[in-house]
């Protein structure tokens, strides 16, 4: 029998977990979610476990599980999202493989059932009910705003893309087989009771996604049922499986996921280009040649000496910097991440209160979907590019293309990609445009630029973009 876990369960790698059942303190008992902002968000999220806790003990170290008898929050739960919520999103044109897929494990394998095309609701429905067949529905964030306001609130919160899959799986059934991910995971127990094993890592903090045999996984270090208003988490790397148990007419979570390439190393390959570009400016070093052939050896010994010289040279350089440049790594969070949830179509956003002017005082607003990088001027193809300062924001995201795949892959039905919204500026202006992101207000006249023309352009160009307000 699976074991049965206490309220929240320490998660631990000494062998399957007994998890002990604690009392909760009067006044801990979990709520519906806190959106006042993104830290309270998280701290419902993983309630009654503080967050400091959470980061110390658990994230990328080892499983969270909090099972909670709380029928508040899990009527919440269930209102994200419920297996009859498919008859109405099958009517707005579903597609196989897109939207969703329909699958099942058999002897330790996937197998996909997929159809062509669009989703008929009745075949969805056979399938489910005869074939036993798990529907793995993709990002619902696109059509449920709760999920949504989740899921907006947690890339601000984490700074990372956040993306979601919807598993309903009917009794005596399981989808996948024993796997682990490339992404940070947390389970939501929305319908019904699920069936988890986990298991020993066998890469730690994996970089991607791999299927595992049974016979080399060994036992589950944890075994337990996910009940609705439970949350488990764990860490890229972890090995496991699900099945709904019979008895169960079917069960329904949503497993949020988020850090996926946005390790160290992912940040390093990101940063240390410009960190060389920049250096080898100023640093004769490296800007002397390779020994000839050094292409064509086999055996680069001596090469690689050179090598570990200069990066210690690029160290020693780094730790004198305060600017490191990540650009494409910005870039790329802030065009494919959710806008924010204002419950209206962020399309509609028009700049808005009094207009900036020499004596306003400014401040910013949508701190959490801007980020501002310095690139070479991306409107002048001369090898002698100038550096530019951009300010890119995410307000007019698509929240219907979020985690759909590359700009090829997302480009609408009318034919428009996704694009990358912001403004451009002179490198001068990106100390003024620090003093607007690193205080709560600020007074045009005092932003440190040469001319009270270039302080109301910069202040009226943020206005236009919805980027501040005059107060």
């Amino acid at each position: 029998m699976p074991k049965k876990g206490g309220k929240h369960a320490d998660m631990g790698e000494d062998g399957p977990a007994q998890c002990k059942r604690a009392k909760m303190e009067a006044g801990c008992s979990p709520s519906v979610m806190s959106f006042e902002n993104p830290d309270s968000l998280f701290e419902s999220l993983i309630s009654p476990i503080k967050q400091e806790v959470f980061f110390r003990e658990y994230w990328e170290q080892k499983p969270l599980l909090v099972q909670r008898n709380n029928p508040l929050l899990a009527a919440y739960y269930q209102s994200l999202f419920q297996l009859s919520d498919l008859k109405e999103l099958c009517g707005r044109g579903l597609y196989y493989g897109r939207d969703l897929n329909i699958c099942r494990c058999v002897n330790g394998k996937k197998k996909v059932l997929n159809k062509e095309g669009k989703v008929n609701y009745m075949q969805l429905k056979k399938d489910f009910d005869q074939k036993k067949a798990t529907i793995q529905f993709h990002q619902p964030q696109r059509f449920k705003e709760e999920l949504w306001k989740i899921q907006e609130k947690l890339e601000c919160y984490f700074g990372s893309l956040v993306g979601s899959n919807v598993y309903m799986t009917p009794q005596g059934s399981q989808g996948l087989p024993p796997h682990y991910d490339d992404v940070e995971v947390f389970i939501l127990q929305l319908e019904g009771e699920k069936h988890w094993r986990l298991y020993k890592p066998t890469v730690h903090l994996a970089r991607e996604y791999n299927v595992e045999s049974e016979d080399r996984i060994g036992s589950p270090t944890h075994e337990f049922i996910l009940k609705p208003g439970d949350l488990l988490y764990f860490p890229r790397g972890t090995i496991h499986q699900a099945d709904t148990p019979p008895g169960i007419s079917y069960s329904t979570h949503v497993t949020i996921s988020t850090y996926q390439n946005n390790s160290w190393g992912d940040f390093l390959l990101d940063a240390i280009p410009a960190l060389v570009f920049d250096t080898a400016k100023e640093d004769v070093a490296l800007r002397t040649s390779v020994p000839r052939k050094l292409l064509m050896q086999v055996d680069v010994a001596d090469s690689t000496k050179k090598l570990s010289s200069l990066l210690r040279r690029l160290a020693d350089c780094l730790e004198n910097t305060r600017e490191l440049r990540s650009s494409d790594m910005k870039k790329d969070f802030i065009m494919n991440r959710l806008p924010p949830c204002l419950g209206c179509d962020s399309d509609t956003l028009t700049p808005g209160g009094k207009f900036p002017k020499i004596d306003s005082k400014i401040q910013l607003q949508f701190r959490d979907h801007t980020v501002i990088t310095v690139e070479p001027d991306q409107e002048n193809s001369d090898e002698n590019r100038r550096e530019m300062v951009y300010v890119y924001h995410s307000l007019r995201n698509k929240r219907e293309t979020h985690m759909m795949g590359t700009e090829d892959d997302t480009a609408s039905e009318e034919g428009t990609p996704q694009q990358t919204h912001g403004l451009r500026f002179p490198l001068s202006y990106l100390d003024a445009l620090k003093q607007i992101w690193c205080s709560s207000t600020v007074n045009v006249k005092e932003l440190n630029l040469a001319s009270d023309e270039e302080k109301e352009n910069l202040a009226l160009s943020l206005w236009t973009e919805c980027l501040i307000e005059v107060i």
